[in-house]
């Protein structure tokens, strides 16, 4: 099969996307510096919130949607051996999303759009970025399409074969962006453009926030499924052995995106338009989806045990020592669990209606945050991209040793950064200000903490420089050596022998998903078109 249409694919993507990335990253060392308050020539909080806003929206929209792409492009073409379908629409869609973030990123560097990444009014930006925004949700849906034809393809081709594991997430990413982007979109589209546009003098914002509520914290596993797709597909054979079980990784796939969509309520806790009843629906909701995490966990850890266990580990925890350090995607693994264990436990806090009032709009909310998805899932990136880099432009890896330096550097820098925002959230601190003044005994609590923030965000700048030059050498460098290795695929430690097709298909579960939505969303939005919104109807007219 020649590949080289879906390699091109994977590439653009995902150059686009570490570039988004490392501008990030620059962005994020001067906010923490800004907000630190400690240096009096760098305040201006005009330029602070436009960085923010800018550094989220590359970070959160663009680094995310276009490797999730990219990535989805070279692997359903590689794994289930056939073309990528319709290539002319698959540039198509790129050119869509690419065409989007530069019209968005206008009014987000000249600071018309500092509404954060968030969609949330009374606070209005261009009307440019809303539809740079739109475009780049456009063109992810052609990503969709693409996949999940590709998908039903296969399936029609070959009757009764189980679809492989790492078409099988696509996919079901896939599916999890096309429902959890409706909400946003209704949102922009009926919403914000109009008010931007001047068509309507006013809008809900209730409404608007529990439109955006349906996608707030859906994306977050849209972010997180391509890193849980490496756990299973690659690590288990980079270390060296089997997957503990393909069963139970297709299953907590499942349970992952039939769950996450229904519960984005706790994140209008504290909001008024949403009675408690709804608010207790969703975060039991929020509980259910740390189910197919410990699986997750529980199955890629006894992958790696296997492996030690192979490599001859002896006692309880012998294997660990024995396991490939030295492999990049083991490595980065092995990381990703130890931060998802600490972000994961932040979550349980943020989703406990009681708790939440503590650290509720405080430094603690984007340390979970950046922990879950900066440090849990971005390393993922970071080592699919080391595994793939190689394979897409045929030379190797400009320097193993660098990388894992890499990859130590983003854990170490991560983990100095977001533990001070947790502390920082507990001792009161707000979030989404400019700076903080020490002018009393609580607020000159927080320095020492401000300055820990500052050097683990200098480490993360180092780190991410460190990445972005090792992907430039290997492509661009001198080297005249050819790579010949090919993506490997981890096989499960047993055979999967009549898997059920709702194990193997998505079609029971679209229904499930339908019936979920209907009744945590149904209600609490039409009510909206139905209760005094004090001169602003459900969508603004």
């Amino acid at each position: 099969m020649n590949d080289s249409t879906a390699k091109n694919l994977a590439l653009s993507h995902m150059w686009v996307a570490f570039s988004a990335f490392i501008l990030a990253c620059f962005m994020g060392e001067y906010q923490v510096l800004e907000r630190s308050g400690l240096f009096d020539s760098l305040s201006s909080p005009s330029v602070y919130f436009a960085s923010v806003s800018t550094h989220g929206v590359l970070m959160a929209f663009v680094l995310t949607t276009f490797f999730i792409m990219g990535f989805g492009y070279y692997t359903a073409s590689h794994s289930l051996k056939v073309p990528v379908w319709n290539p002319k629409l698959a540039w198509t869609g790129f050119a869509i999303a690419l065409s989007g973030v530069v019209m968005a990123a206008i009014p987000l560097l000249s600071g018309l759009a500092s509404v954060l990444y968030t969609f949330y009014p009374p606070v209005q930006a261009h009307v440019a970025f809303y539809m740079g925004a739109t475009l780049l949700v456009i063109g992810s849906w052609v990503w969709c399409v693409i996949m999940v034809v590709m998908f039903y393809q296969w399936k029609k081709a070959n009757p009764g074969q189980t679809v492989p594991l790492v078409m099988f997430a696509t996919t079901a990413n896939a599916l999890l962006w096309l429902w959890t982007s409706v909400g946003v979109a209704l949102e922009v589209l009926f919403q914000l453009i109009p008010w931007a546009l001047g068509w309507m003098d006013t809008l809900d914002p209730g409404l608007a926030r529990t439109l955006f509520a349906w996608t707030l914290h859906p994306i977050v596993y849209f972010w997180l499924i391509p890193a849980y797709t490496a756990f299973y597909v690659f690590a288990p054979k980079q270390a060296g052995a089997y997957l503990f079980s393909e069963e139970a990784a297709r299953m907590a796939l499942i349970v992952l995106v039939v769950f996450s969509l229904p519960i984005g309520f706790h994140h209008l806790y504290m909001d008024p338009e949403q009675a408690k009843g709804w608010k207790l629906l969703h975060g039991l909701g929020t509980f259910i989806v740390t189910l197919p995490t410990l699986v997750t966990g529980f199955t890629v850890i006894a992958s790696l045990e296997i492996a030690g266990r192979l490599r001859g580990g002896k006692g309880l925890f012998g294997w660990i020592g024995t396991l490939p350090w030295g492999n990049s995607m083991v490595l980065s693994v092995i990381l990703s669990l130890l931060m998802l264990i600490f972000g994961g436990f932040g979550g349980i806090v943020n989703a406990s209606y009681a708790m939440n009032t503590m650290i509720h709009n405080t430094a603690w909310v984007p340390g979970h945050f950046h922990l879950i998805f900066a440090g849990t899932t971005i390393i993922m990136y970071f080592a699919i991209a080391y595994y793939l880099w190689p394979i897409l432009v045929k030379k190797p890896l400009f320097s193993k040793s660098l990388a894992l330096v890499q990859l130590w550097t983003w854990f170490i820098g991560m983990s100095i950064m977001t533990t001070p925002w947790h502390v920082l959230g507990l001792l009161g601190q707000p979030r989404r200000i400019s700076s903080v003044q020490y002018n009393n005994l609580l607020t000159l609590s927080w320095e020492p903490y401000e300055l820990l923030m500052i050097l683990g965000g200098l480490v993360l700048l180092g780190s991410a420089c460190l990445f972005f030059y090792l992907l430039v050498k290997t492509q661009f460098g001198a080297s005249t050596e050819v790579f010949e290795g090919e993506v490997e695929y981890a096989e499960p430690l047993h055979a999967v022998k009549d898997l059920p097709e709702y194990l193997n298909d998505f079609k029971l579960w679209n229904k499930a998903i339908a019936v979920l939505m209907t009744i945590s969303f149904g209600i609490p939005i039409l009510q909206f078109f139905f209760m005094d919104t004090y001169g602003s109807s459900g969508w603004g007219y």
